[in-house]
């Protein structure tokens, strides 16, 4: 496996887990409870994705494949909030991430 793909992965998992936190952190405060709960899983899984992808292997392809997923699924909810910027600047880095994962599991 790529070793370059491999930390491009680490690093956009780490800042996507980064915009999720931040952005689980406003939709809690404004009562937007299934977005910060999308956001929340969505760090989790960015960071065992990242985890993963330190070491390489196989375990690293089958946790892109579901940080991609969960990437898409926290942008989907995201994208519905777009009048707040967490949830925009969230929503972008999930698809980056959900991308660069893609390419990973592939």
């Amino acid at each position: 496996m790529n070793k370059e793909k491999l930390e491009s992965c680490v690093n956009s998992c780490l800042q996507c887990a980064k915009e999720c936190d931040t952005c689980a952190v406003e939709c809690k405060k404004v009562g937007n409870e299934l977005c910060a709960k999308l956001c929340l899983a969505c760090v989790e899984v960015c960071r065992k994705c990242a985890d993963a992808c330190k070491i390489g292997g196989d375990s690293a392809v089958k946790a892109a494949a579901k940080c991609a997923e969960a990437c898409e699924d926290c942008a989907k909810e995201c994208e519905k909030h777009h009048h707040m910027s967490c949830c925009k600047d969230c929503a972008a880095s999930c698809h980056k991430c959900a991308a660069v994962c893609k390419s990973i599991a592939a």
